[in-house]
């Protein structure tokens, strides 16, 4: 894996525990909207709505570069839209971040042909 693949999928990473974070407060704060008084949706709505076209353009980007298969594409998209489905996303990610640099240093030192 190159520096910007990695870099692609590091900035997913980052991205999708945030987005899931915002994506869930904001359904706490529409609850909240029509049992009290308190309204915090539309703040919570414009946070996660940028976090979300964050994670869709880096989302993109990483698709692109790591040259996943529609079916990886499409879960890490789906996994976006669910309430806590940012958390899966990031917990794989971090797997496969780390697998990256695994093969990579086994082939530096000839260990496999990975």
């Amino acid at each position: 894996m190159d520096l910007k693949t990695a870099t692609a999928i590091r900035r997913l990473r980052l991205v999708s525990a945030p987005e899931a974070i915002s994506f869930l407060l904001l359904l706490v704060c529409s609850v909240l909207k029509r049992t009290t008084e308190f309204n915090a949706v539309p703040v919570m709505g414009a946070v996660h709505g940028a976090l979300f076209v964050l994670y869709v353009i880096f989302w993109a980007d990483a698709w692109n570069r790591a040259k996943w298969s529609l079916n990886t594409a499409a879960l890490y998209f789906v996994l976006s839209v669910l309430p806590a489905g940012g958390f899966f996303a990031e917990r794989r990610l971090r797997r496969e971040a780390e697998d990256a640099v695994i093969a990579s240093r086994a082939r530096k030192e000839g260990v496999v042909g990975a």
